[in-house]
């Protein structure tokens, strides 16, 4: 099996391990839930691009944000719900087509803090300096910031996916509900240190750097608020910042839990169903926080709600 599967490229993915009688209930759950992730995303997408009113730097910025929850969700729910209703033993997937889903699921997890990063310096440019926000973010900055969000995520993912790519590979296993770099260069008998040390320190960068910018954007947005002490102002910062910090917490504490799971082998099983709820979880409840607590996207919603009834 070893022999024949290295030479046809063909890997046996472990998928979602649920018994036969959950399968089909398992099933319906993760469609509905990838159904309500891809029409609220698009939905929010589409309301922003035909809507006039909210054709401003801020939403522009934010749709980066739905995209990337599309990615994020179709690049693992379709092949997982295929996998859920297929037998243990009957889940291939081609090594290029493992390759191709490792490179955008970590596209997706880079870009998460990235496009979070710029939405935090739109809303420290209309906080802390409104007078000159309009001359700040222009359509070109708009287009720059977006460009960098992505750009840094599809380089430094290029780098590490084109580590692996130059292993061997003389295993045949994804010991994972999907496809990442790990599970990519753990099927090398290689040596496979690089790899190791490359996505270590790439993790802790793209960890350390979004933090670090979000809480030093905070920080001043704060102390502008204080020393300030104008009320208009204070409520647009507490309208507009939370809503973005309570995207970024729900991003951390699934991506935490995540992580966190890695350092305790007998929780393998635990580790990879948070693995899967960090593609379901923030892509579901992201339209959720921005179409209940942003004023503009909320009357807007309502608006073409009462128009249909």
């Amino acid at each position: 099996m070893d022999n024949l599967t290295f030479t046809n490229s063909i890997l046996l993915m472990e998928g979602l391990k649920v018994t036969t009688q959950s399968s089909q209930p398992v099933f319906i759950l993760l469609l509905l839930t990838y159904v309500f992730t891809m029409v609220s995303n698009i939905g929010l997408i589409f309301l922003i691009s035909t809507e006039k009113n909210l054709h401003d730097p801020m939403h522009f910025l934010f749709c980066n944000l739905p995209l990337n929850d599309i990615l994020g969700t179709t690049v693992i729910m379709p092949r997982l719900l295929q996998d859920i209703l297929r037998d243990t033993s009957e889940r291939y997937i081609s090594y290029a087509e493992c390759v191709i889903q490792a490179y955008f699921v970590h596209v997706f997890t880079a870009a998460c803090h990235y496009v979070l990063m710029i939405m935090a310096f739109d809303r420290y440019v209309a906080i802390c300096n409104p007078l000159r926000y309009t001359s700040i973010m222009t359509n070109k900055m708009v287009i720059k910031l977006s460009a960098f969000a992505w750009g840094l995520a599809i380089i430094l993912v290029t780098i590490m996916i084109g580590l692996t790519l130059r292993l061997s590979h003389c295993r045949y296993k994804i010991e994972n509900p999907f496809c990442d770099n790990a599970s990519l260069f753990k099927l090398s008998c290689e040596n496979v240190v690089i790899n190791n040390v490359f996505g270590l320190v790439y993790t802790i960068v793209v960890l350390s750097l979004s933090a670090m910018c979000i809480f030093i954007t905070y920080v001043r947005i704060a102390t502008v608020c204080i020393t300030s002490k104008n009320k208009s102002l204070n409520n647009k910062a507490i309208k507009t910042c939370s809503t973005h910090l309570t995207v970024y917490l729900i991003m951390c504490v699934s991506g935490a839990t995540f992580i966190l799971l890695h350092r305790f082998p007998e929780y393998s099983d635990s580790r990879k169903l948070a693995s899967i709820l960090f593609h379901i979880v923030p892509p579901g409840l992201n339209p959720l926080v921005y179409g209940l607590q942003t004023k503009e996207i909320r009357q807007k919603i309502v608006k073409h709600w009462c128009r249909k009834k």
